[in-house]
Parts: structure tokens; sequence; C-alpha cells
């Protein structure tokens, strides 16, 4: 590997480069009958979401950070040369279930009738049957459940939030296999800006790619430092996928991570990755929602440390903060409630990405203004926090954590 493209070794290191997506037209390609196959529980704004998504962008780059978009990045890969979008097209629409015949032929020559750019929104946007005329001899888009989809390729609503497709680690990423076909297509864009883009070809290790077909999701996945990684067991994120990359981790020369906590959380929609419920803000501080432990504020967490043989050494826990203390050798850790615990406010700033903070650099976070209470108890907490504007982003059930993916921090 020559030179390195990623470096995050931790969640609260300055930040310095990350990835985003603008909500494009795939947000307004989203209808109340496909609402909830897309993983959107309404449909956002378009205009509002870009001004908030710009009004995100803004901040962190008024913060230091350069502002990267895989939307861009994509398109400057497949630029490249006739061959790289030739495959990248055949592996989309073979994933979309269009094999060889009169569809694919179709949907390919249409595809690549566009410029590079316009190509590349086309395929987030998703491609209408009414775009343009064919004739069909494939028996399921003509009857059955495909057929009543006005789309032959569907739109990807969910990419402006970047922090799923993949996940930087160390030098390092991993380009996941995501949990619903909603979003697969996604970590197919970063794939070939990892192999092929000058800027990340040969310069990042990859840790594991998506052909795996267990799932795994970068809501998930937390640096907590250079060698201890927290990854959530989750809606998004199986337990195989955890073990499986702990193994690829602890096996590989390049990778300097020898600790893993798997956190188990509730298996739903409101809390689908860690992230919505548990996320770093300074070296012993975190926020964390109450209501993914037990009455008795226990929870279901294996420390997995690398054994003989490349096999894994299994640690049982119960107790979050005391887990956390010894994984990160602290001697005390302030863990902050949200919506200070309360019965009403906690599980409502949860629903609106209360927890789902991004940490800019040690103690200073960006968060939603909506979630006040959880805002203000940061503050109290001697956290300094930028808020942003969100009314129509939080509809997809994502924070600024969720919309970032960062690939170059400081190191601490």
């Amino acid at each position: 590997m020559t030179g390195k493209a990623i470096q995050v070794n931790s969640e609260i290191g300055r930040l310095k480069t990350v990835l985003v997506k603008r909500p494009g037209p795939e947000v307004e390609n989203i209808t109340p009958d496909s609402m909830e196959r897309l993983l959107f529980d309404d449909i956002p704004f378009l205009k509002i979401a870009q001004q908030e998504h710009d009004y995100f962008t803004d901040v962190l780059r008024k913060h230091g950070a350069k502002v990267l978009y895989i939307d861009q990045l994509a398109s400057e890969t497949l630029a490249l040369s006739g061959d790289i979008r030739n495959k990248f097209i055949e592996t989309f629409l073979d994933e979309a279930g269009y094999d060889l015949g009169t569809t694919h032929d179709t949907l390919k020559e249409y595809l690549m009738s566009f410029d590079v750019p316009e190509m590349v929104e086309k395929l987030y946007a998703g491609v209408r049957r009414n775009e343009f005329a064919f004739s069909n001899d494939s028996l399921h888009d003509l009857a059955g459940r495909d057929a009543a989809n006005p789309f032959l390729l569907d739109p990807l609503p969910n990419a402006y939030f970047t922090r799923d497709p993949q996940a930087s680690i160390g030098n390092g990423i991993t380009i996941n296999h995501m949990t619903y076909k909603a979003r697969q297509p996604e970590s197919l864009f970063t794939e070939y800006v990892m192999k092929y883009h000058p800027s990340f070809a040969g310069k990042v290790d990859i840790w594991r790619d998506r052909d795996y077909l267990t799932r795994i999701e970068g809501g998930d996945e937390l640096v907590l430092n250079d060698h201890v990684l927290a990854i959530g067991v989750s809606q998004r994120t199986s337990s195989k996928s955890i073990e499986g990359l702990a193994k690829e981790l602890f096996a590989n020369p390049n990778a300097k991570f020898d600790t893993v906590v798997a956190i188990e959380i509730p298996h739903n929609h409101a809390m689908m990755h860690l992230d919505t419920v548990f996320t770093m803000v300074n070296k012993a501080q975190f926020t964390v929602f109450p209501g993914i432990m037990d009455d008795e504020g226990k929870m279901n967490i294996f420390v997995l440390h690398p054994g003989q043989n490349g096999r894994i050494i299994l640690e049982h826990h119960t107790n979050l903060e005391e887990t956390i203390k010894e994984v990160l050798n602290l001697k005390e850790l302030d863990l902050i409630l949200t919506g200070n615990d309360d019965p009403i406010i906690s599980p409502r700033e949860q629903w609106n990405d209360g927890s789902n903070t991004l940490t800019i650099a040690p103690g200073e976070v960006v968060t939603y203004n909506r979630n006040y209470v959880s805002n203000q108890l940061l503050r109290e907490h001697g956290i300094l926090v930028h808020e942003v504007i969100s009314s129509e982003l939080s509809r997809g059930r994502g924070g600024p954590r969720c919309m970032s993916q960062p690939l170059w921090r400081d190191d601490l």
C-alpha cells in the first residue's frame, strides 16, 4: 500500500476529511406505497432537505473539514474508462435482477446514453418504467409484484446517510453488505471509488468487502481508539459479521486492532444502529439512550480478543459503563443520557437522533437543533455543541453521524 488515503483511529480526533451525499431526486421518488420498502417513515421535502444538508456541510467546513461527495467521486471514477463504466453498470444491473435479456440490454443502453455525472445521478434517482419505450420479454416485469413497481431501478433515497455503506477503521475500510435490498447498491459506488479512483486506489486496506453474505452497516461500527472497536449487534448488523470482521482484523498484520466490543441493542427501526443510541463525544464521555438497558441497567455485551490459531476469545459482560472503562483503561466514565432520562423526552429525542452526535474534535460535536434537551445536557457536561437545522433530514431516521463518513481524523 502506497501512502495513506484514510486515517480514522478514533471517534473524536479532529475531523479533517469527510464523505457525504447531498439529497437529490431520489428523495422525491419515494411514494406512500414505497416508503416502507425504501425504509422511510415519511417523504422529505427535497428543497428544504437540501438546504438543511448544505447548512450541515457548511458547519463542517467552517470547523476545518474538507467535504467530499460520494456521487462526485463515483462520477470521476466511472469517467476514467469505458471498461470501468461497463463493468460497473453490468454489476449494478445484475444485482438489480436484470441478467441478459431485453430489459437488461435496453436499460444498459439507456444508462450509457447519459454523460457520466448524469448517469450517476440517474442511478441514485432510479429509472421509471415509462422513461423510455421498449419491448419487454421478461415475465416478472409484466406480471406480479415487480410489474406493479413504477420503477425498473428503484431510487436510493437513503444514500445521504453515508455512514452505513462503509466504515473507515484505522487506515482501512469495510465495504459493507447492507441488510436491505433498498440500500445494497450504495456500497457498490464505494467499492469502485476505493478500487479505481486515483485518490484511493492502492492506498486503502479493505478489511472486509461487500461480497460477504452476512450483513453489517457503518452505523454499528465505532472506532473507540487505535486498537478498540465497538460494534452493535443490531437490526442491521449480525453477530456473524462482527465475529468475521474481528478475525480478519486480528489476522491482518496491517491492522492494529486487538479488541472488539460487541454490544447488543434492541432490534427495531428506532434503534437500527448502535450510533442511534450510543456515541463517543470525548475521551471519557459518551451519549447513551437509557432504553437500551434492562430495568437493572444490564445489557448483553461480548469483548472479543485474538486467541491462538485464529480463534477468538470471548468475555461476557453486562455493564456498559464498566466494560467501556475496562477496554479503554479509564478510571472514570461520563455517560450522558439522551433526553436526561425523562420517560417522554428521552424516547422522543432518540427517535429524532438525539444520540446520533458527530464528534468533530474531542469534546466538540454537531447535533440536530430539535433535540434541545439533550443538547443542553451536553453543554452542562462541558461539551461544545454546534446545532444544525433539521425538519426534513430526520424523516429518514438519521442524524449528523449517520450523514457523514470520516475519511481522515487527526490522531489524538
